[in-house]
């Protein structure tokens, strides 16, 4: 993903934008080394511990109970973020004070830049149309069924229905009344039931409870006319705001009544930001996607096209960024100096602080006891209490540390999908002399985080030992990979390479070290962890590492930058293409005005973290706990 957490949390009021007017990692690792490649920019589909406890409840943290858990979390220093390449002064400002601050446009296999930009639907020679002899859909509803049907439609009354009956029963006629539901009213679905020998139309919520029930127990969806000579993938350009990709293909499964595994996309993107990226769905008509833009919050489609093919995590080329950083103390030396080093010189490639979860037990830390073999620790870090955490959570870890009762504990939740409730659920299941298999219920890609998380520590710390002992040039025995095959250089060899082309290992059993002490650092830092770099597969073949090869630098494309000055601290600062679409005029600068923001923007290949470039300009530590403890200061 581009990036899933914030790196600022300041006190916010709601930001209300274009949508909202109409009425959220890594892949399975192969078995040989490879160069790293996440299907996005410090991004994954994985859900971490922590986004996956905000599911369980809509309520937002409040600032207090954030607050305190940061107290408790990590810091950049804590994962081995350490080291600067350029030496010009830092300075300070906020990132994401305003979710509209962090812009994303992905960039696809071809190495465009998805923009939203076109929400007509193509012309198609095979659609099919409803005889030319029947009424208008329009003229098919009363006015009466209209506005229950519009309330229904609206979160009146998920589990209601709406009855229309049919006069003149034909199957034309009764064709046309479902074809005019849908088509007025996405996000309802329509079914004929036949009472006391009179037959109705039933028009129900597609996102309630019963509807979804019957979506799962479905053996097939519905099944519809689908021309040959088109492809069976509606390719679109999604753009969202304030929401990450899951969230929002489950918005569009449960109004179109479909299940997700429908959708495919090529990679996640961040939450707090607008982004813009390329999906493709089976065999759902542009019309029925068009047809959304009506009803849905913080979400369009548009540019909509037929292919032959889904979309694969990871074919993206990477994302195009655009962010602003508001209040900013630099003077314009200082940023233009910033900003000219980051374009010449780039940023160490770290992982970002999304990578290791927000609370005081790391993701890392549980991935190192599931490597170690060591299951009783993986149950304790996973349900052991922590800070700050909302009520029921709280009340949960407090039942398990007192009975160790895992029924008991999982009374406690409210909702049973965060990783607490399916890990209770597979312990209540199999109990606790087969914590493997009840770990087994925690989704594959969510355990996989865990011990990814611990191979991206020692990554990061051992790259901030390699630029502490050797700068920024190329020595004798480090790495650069030839094809995907990684050789040690010799002394002549590396005189005729740079920092750009060097690489560094993720732990594993398929993957060479450097030759000089750095590489023998790796073996170090693992024996210290009571773990073996000669043996790094694992009992149970998903956790066992191949490794994989990851450059030192990246040096950003398309880096262009701006010192603007505003008055107004809640206004955008960033022309959106939805706003574009509208034809909102952009943004206006008060060349006089009371605050300074430097606006960005630049492109990065995928597996790297937009926060890590930023962070190289600023020279501050990312991490939430430093952040929300610098934006306190600025509040007060």
């Amino acid at each position: 993903m581009a990036e899933s957490e914030p790196v600022t949390l300041p006190v916010q009021a709601g930001e209300k934008r274009g949508c909202s007017e109409d009425k959220e990692e890594e892949q399975t690792p192969s078995k040989k080394a490879k160069i790293e490649s996440d299907q996005d920019n410090g991004g994954s589909p994985n859900q971490d511990e922590e986004e996956l406890k905000e599911e369980a409840s809509d309520e937002e943290e409040d600032g207090e109970t954030f607050a305190d858990m940061m107290k408790h979390g990590l810091t950049e220093m804590d994962v081995g973020i350490l080291k600067y390449v350029s030496d010009h002064e830092g300075f300070s400002g906020i990132l994401k004070e305003r979710y509209s601050d962090f812009v994303v446009h992905e960039i696809n296999k071809q190495g465009k830049i998805v923009h939203l930009d076109d929400l007509s639907i193509p012309a198609d020679d095979q659609e099919v149309s409803v005889t030319e002899e029947l009424p208008k859909e329009s003229e098919v509803l009363t006015e009466e069924q209209k506005k229950q049907l519009s309330e229904l439609q609206l979160f009146s009354n998920k589990e209601g229905s709406v009855f229309i009956e049919v006069v003149d029963d034909t199957k034309e006629k009764r064709t046309l009344v479902h074809k005019a539901i849908k088509t007025q009213f996405p996000g309802l679905e329509t079914k004929t039931e036949e009472k006391e020998g009179r037959k109705f139309i039933v028009a129900y919520h597609a996102a309630g409870k019963k509807a979804l029930a019957e979506v799962k127990s479905t053996a097939a969806p519905r099944k519809h006319f689908w021309p040959k000579n088109r492809g069976s993938f509606c390719h679109f350009a999604l753009y969202k705001e304030n929401k990450d990709t899951m969230d929002a293909i489950n918005v569009l499964s449960k109004f179109l009544r479909v299940r997700p595994n429908m959708f495919s996309y090529m990679g996640t993107k961040d939450k707090r930001a607008i982004t813009v990226q390329e999906i493709a769905v089976l065999k759902i008509t542009a019309e029925r996607l068009a047809h959304l833009n009506n009803c849905l919050m913080n979400l369009k489609l548009g540019n909509f096209c037929y292919k032959k093919h889904p979309l694969k995590l990871g074919e993206l080329q990477g994302n195009h960024f655009t962010v602003v950083i508001r209040n900013i103390s630099g003077t314009v030396e200082q940023v233009d100096q910033a900003m000219t080093s980051l374009r010449q010189t780039g940023f160490i490639n770290y992982y970002g602080m999304q990578r290791f979860g927000t609370t005081a037990v790391s993701t890392q830390q549980v991935g190192r006891a599931i490597l170690k073999n060591d299951w009783k620790e993986v149950v304790d870090l996973i349900l052991k209490p922590r800070p700050g955490e909302k009520e029921f959570l709280v009340r949960c870890r407090e039942e398990w540390a007192k009975t160790q009762d895992p029924e008991a504990a999982l009374k406690k939740l409210p909702n049973k999908r965060c990783v607490e409730g399916q890990l209770l659920r597979g312990l209540s299941m199999y109990g606790k002399k087969n914590i493997v298999t009840a770990f087994g219920l925690i989704p594959r890609n969510n355990r996989l985080m865990y011990i990814h998380s611990y191979q991206s520590v020692v990554w990061n710390t051992m790259v901030s030992r390699r630029i502490e002992a050797f700068g920024l040039k190329a020595v004798e025995g480090d790495l650069v990979l030839r094809g995907t095959t990684a050789h040690v250089l010799s002394a002549e060899e590396a005189e005729s390479h740079s920092i750009h082309d060097i690489v560094m290992p993720l732990p594993g059993f398929d993957v060479i070290y450097p030759s000089h002490h750095i590489g023998a650092g790796y073996r170090e830092l693992l024996s210290a962890d009571g773990l073996d770099i000669n043996n790094m597969r694992h009992k149970v073949k998903d956790y066992s590492l191949a490794g994989a090869y990851r450059r030192v630098i990246i040096r950003p494309t398309d880096v262009s930058w701006e010192v603007i000055r505003y008055d107004d601290p809640r206004i955008s600062l960033v022309h959106s293409d939805f706003e574009k679409l509208e034809n909102k005029p952009p943004p206006v600068f008060n060349k006089e005005g009371k605050y300074r923001a430097l606006k960005m923007e630049f492109s990065l290949p995928p597996s790297t973290y937009a926060t890590m470039a930023i962070r190289e300009v600023l020279k501050l530590d990312t991490s939430i706990k430093k952040q929300t403890q610098l934006n306190t200061v600025w509040f007060n």
